[in-house]
């Protein structure tokens, strides 16, 4: 059956917060939310900005704990700048019959302008017997009030 890639990992409308064209390369990241969603450093992500519309891929850096810093850098700090709004994504290379059988889940990390967290989703393909069912819980524990 092979490999698909599916979505393992999303930051949800997060806004930028500064845009350095002088450092090389990356999108520099909140480990906090790194954690939250499974993105690991150095980890390639696709990006797309909903301010403008620009689509880039680049990889992660992580920046300074809790400071919900979203920061391009280099090239990618030419397509974006501060205020605007990003979604950040990551895909894994799965094998199909693996995920028929078992299953898949992404992280999905949601945020407000401030970068702070206002929804937390497992999105999750359940193995049915003709395939797989998607299901969308939204995990109100998991977001800090």
């Amino acid at each position: 059956m092979g490999s698909i890639r599916l979505m393992h990992a999303k930051l949800h409308r997060v806004c930028v917060t500064e845009a350095n064209v002088n450092y090389v390369g990356s999108i520099t990241i909140d480990p906090v939310m790194l954690e939250r969603v499974g993105l690991l450093p150095l980890e390639e992500v696709d990006i797309i900005n909903l301010s403008n519309g620009n689509r880039f891929s680049t990889y992660v850096l992580p920046g300074q704990a809790h400071s919900k810093e979203i920061c391009p850098n280099g090239g990618a700090a030419l397509l974006c700048q501060p205020g605007d709004r990003l979604i950040i994504f990551a895909y894994e290379l799965c094998d199909r019959r693996e995920v028929l059988q078992k299953g898949h889940q992404a992280k999905v990390l949601v945020t407000n302008e401030s970068n702070e967290t206002v929804d937390f989703y497992l999105q999750e393909l359940i193995p049915k017997e003709d395939g797989v069912k998607f299901i969308n819980n939204i995990c109100s524990e998991a977001i800090p009030h």
